[in-house]
């Protein structure tokens, strides 16, 4: 037999028998990394660890500490839980299983819900498998034997998924007493996890449509070490302190009802505040650095959508048309278009570009309802929308001020810590492939250039163009969606749009789409979260609760809060008749940031006595005093513990 060159990660090479596998190779690296090892990534290709080496190829061993390693963990630990759901619900169908950002999940067809008594059940019945350390095996199908195969099972949604597949041949994984339609990897055995749990159960359209079958969905987390599951179940408490949807009807931020229709957010007084602030500050920040602001309409002619390719590749996530005097008009999903329309709406220089033009533009998209989740997934949503038209040879330059711009933005809500991402050409697109490279090379370079840290997202881009997605990482070190920013080559093509270069000829602009809040419900969402709901003081809904200790004394409570209303301090007065323990109490309970205490004694020396949410008695300070706390506060944009 011959030698196979294998490439480690360190740059070594070294030399293995032909047929040698994943599992030998980290054996021969060292007995740690070979008790760890889940995975083998050939040459970017990641493979089962017993499967054979097919040539010379750089090889790493992939663990628990590296992403693949993970997904691949969590895979093989949504097909336990299904042998498990399987074995203890008979009549149980099996629809899709995959790995997710942070454990597994599977869907089923079954009678009815599962309890958390079931749930316990299969946690039972999984220990059992896991107990087993069960081997799992690879082997391969012709898919027309698989679909007879799995048509004999009465499998609908296996079958169903083998007839949308191309190619001859489908792979099934077999463990215990378990078989799945698979295209792995899977971990060597069941025994490799030592820690495991169901989180929680809900309601799932099959394939996302809400016309399909309701499926029952059950999630689940698993690790290598138990230590690292009480870790999660820590952080897992932490989530729900912290989740937006409870904390916006406990603060009174937003709302939903079903009369208006589901993912439509209705904005209560104290989140309108808060909003109101977002939007200002992203305003006035916007006008300080060469920004136009534009207002554009809430539908459009069909025909502009059309242009543009919307209808194209973008049709599934967008509301159905409106007819109006026999021309059939759309709600817009997007800005652009709009924005275009602006452009062409007069001749340009080189000398007026670039031009940058931002709208706080509200879009409709077309979210069904099983992935609907409060502020996070909505059907009506404001983007900070910017749209750059800028000159070929300017465009590194631009997209470099730009990235700059909007980590100066994140940041000035309290966000440091990113994870940046390089999206590439996804398998719909418009354009030809060429520029796709050349306009994927030259983001690369303003990354490298701006010192900004990044992964490839392949597929990842938008169908007009690619793009760098920025996700901000919250307090629990989870990531967010935020800003986008993504090149466009195609669009000023689709509608003609030129400007008229230094030597007098028409010559195509590139334009820039960006967003850098994303929508701003996601914003707020994520806001409500990373701080717990213990906003900073400027971006507080209410700054100020003012509590007098007495009714006797609420004359005077009512000059301090008009006088802080004066210096646009958001205040309110808590006149009930109450205790001030319990106005303290609820005013804790709502995260307001200050409470000002008066009574007898500071209506005689014309004070308050100032407290802090969390932090307790900051002693009595006149008014002027407090105010001026206050001031310095909001003006350095303090920002709280998260």
């Amino acid at each position: 037999m011959g030698q196979l060159q294998i490439t480690l990660p360190d740059g070594s090479v070294k030399g293995f028998e032909a047929g040698v596998t994943g599992a030998e190779i980290a054996a021969a690296v060292s007995a740690g990394l070979a008790r760890e090892a889940l995975a083998v990534k050939v040459d970017g290709a990641v493979m089962d660890l017993n499967a054979p080496i097919p040539g010379d190829a750089p090889v790493e061993i992939l663990t628990f500490e590296q992403p693949e390693g993970r997904q691949v963990f969590w895979h093989s630990s949504s097909h336990i839980m299904a042998q498990a759901v399987m074995e203890l619900f008979p009549g149980a169908k099996l629809a899709i299983g995959p790995p997710i950002d942070e454990g597994w999940y599977y869907d089923f067809e079954v009678e009815k819900p599962f309890s958390p008594e079931d749930l316990e059940k299969i946690e039972l019945k999984m220990q059992e498998i896991i107990d087993e350390d069960a081997v799992f095996r690879r082997e391969t199908m012709n898919r027309s034997d698989a679909i007879t195969h799995y048509r004999e099972q009465k499998a609908d949604y296996k079958v169903e998924l083998l007839e949308d597949l191309e190619g001859d041949e489908v792979s099934l994984y077999y463990h215990s007493r378990f078989e799945d339609l698979c295209r792995g990897p899977h971990i060597p055995r069941t025994g490799l996890i030592k820690a495991f749990k169901l989180t929680s159960t809900s309601g799932a359209y099959w394939r996302g449509d809400e016309k399909r079958t309701m499926l029952q969905r059950i999630y689940g987390v698993s690790y290598p070490k138990k230590a690292m599951l009480d870790d999660y179940v820590k952080r897992l408490e932490e989530a729900r302190k912290r989740d937006h949807r409870i904390l916006g009807k406990q603060l009174e931020l937003y709302t939903f009802s079903d009369s208006v229709g589901p993912g439509l957010v209705l904005w209560m007084p104290r989140g309108a505040r808060m909003r109101n602030e977002i939007e200002n500050f992203w305003r006035e920040e916007h006008l300080r650095h060469g920004y136009e602001l534009v207002y554009s309409p809430h539908i459009a002619n069909l025909e502009l959508w059309e242009q543009s390719g919307h209808t194209s590749f973008f049709t599934e996530d967008m509301f159905g048309t409106i007819d109006v005097e026999g021309r059939q008009y759309q709600l817009k999903p997007m800005n652009c278009p709009f924005h275009i329309a602006m452009y062409k709406s007069r001749l340009w220089s080189y000398r007026d570009l670039p031009l940058r033009w931002a709208e706080l533009g509200t879009v409709y998209r077309y979210e069904r309802g099983g992935v609907l989740h409060g502020l996070m997934r909505v059907r009506g949503l404001t983007q900070d929308d910017a749209h750059h038209f800028v000159v070929q040879e300017k465009m590194e330059e631009e997209l470099g001020w730009l990235l700059n711009f909007c980590v100066h933005i994140l940041r000035s809500f309290g966000f440091s810590d990113f994870d940046t991402y390089l999206s590439t050409r996804p398998d719909k697109a418009i354009g030809d492939v060429g520029d796709w490279r050349r306009a994927e090379a030259g983001l690369r370079q303003v990354l490298e250039k701006v010192g900004l840290a990044y992964d490839v997202d392949e597929g990842g881009g938008a169908f007009y163009g690619p793009k760098i997605d920025i996700k901000i990482k919250d307090a629990l070190g989870r990531s967010w969606q935020c800003s986008t920013i993504q090149f466009d080559f195609s669009l000023p093509e689709r509608f003609d749009l030129y400007y008229i270069a230094s030597d007098g000829q028409q010559k195509r602009p590139f334009m820039i789409h960006r967003a850098l809040l994303g929508a701003i419900e996601r914003f707020f969402g994520v806001l409500i979260e990373y701080y717990a709901g213990n906003f900073p003081l400027w971006l507080a809904p209410v700054q100020v609760k003012v509590l007098p200790i007495t009714d006797s004394i609420n004359d005077y409570a009512r000059q301090v809060v008009d006088r802080l209303k004066e210096h646009n301090i958001r205040a309110e007065l808590d006149f009930r008749s109450e205790k001030v323990g319990a106005k303290i109490r609820d005013a804790e309970l709502l995260k307001v940031p200050y409470m000002f205490i008066v009574g007898a004694r500071e209506v005689e020396a014309e004070t308050v006595s100032v407290r802090k949410h969390s932090a307790g008695d900051l002693g009595s300070k006149t008014i002027a005093d407090a105010l001026g706390l206050l001031e310095e506060e909001i003006r350095s944009k303090g920002l709280a513990a998260k």
